[in-house]
């Protein structure tokens, strides 16, 4: 009995499947997400005593083009925050996303949160939101009260389609420090 018939055709029916899904997904362009880790929401005023910050600029691929400029392959994209102090929390103030254009699009924090040490958080932009376009960028700000190591901030990129994936990872640049 021959089989390889059959084989062509169920691989026909997931391509043509996952051709649909695509396509469905396409549609809507959910905002950016932060994950669902809770973490202690601070106030920062007047009596905050700041040590050291920094404002950390995040290049972000939500597309990147392919086949010689002629189709955009979407992605996935997660800002990772990473607190790398062994024994001294840190605060994030702001989180935001930029366009291409340098066009503001999601302010991700209503209040700065605590990065407890050794910490982590992360925000995330879905694969189906294309509005950030090939040049989007994440803002980072933070601060202490103490002095601290300089947290890690990066973003990981990643999209499939059929048999065909990408995934990298963009580092963050300080365009700012904040020294007492």
């Amino acid at each position: 009995m021959n089989f390889y018939p059959h084989i062509y055709l169920a691989i026909a029916v997931i391509l043509l499947a996952s051709c649909q899904l695509s396509e469905n997904s396409l549609k809507s362009q959910p905002k950016p997400t932060q994950s669902s880790q809770a973490h202690k929401i601070v106030t920062v005023d007047n009596n905050f005593k700041i040590a050291m910050g920094q404002t950390i600029y995040v290049p972000i691929y939500s597309e990147i083009y392919h086949h010689n400029r002629q189709e955009i392959f979407n992605l996935a994209a997660t800002l990772s925050i990473r607190n790398t102090d062994v024994a001294n929390s840190l605060i994030i103030t702001s989180v935001r996303y930029y366009d291409s254009n340098g066009k503001l699009i999601e302010q991700y924090l209503k209040q700065p949160i605590q990065l407890d040490a050794l910490a982590s958080t992360e925000f995330f932009v879905n694969r189906n939101d294309s509005r950030g376009g090939v040049g989007a960028n994440f803002i980072v700000e933070w601060i202490s009260q103490t002095e601290i190591s300089e947290p890690i901030v990066e973003a990981v990129m990643i999209g499939t389609d059929f048999q065909q994936g990408i995934s990298f990872i963009s580092p963050g640049k300080v365009i700012k420090n904040y020294k007492k």
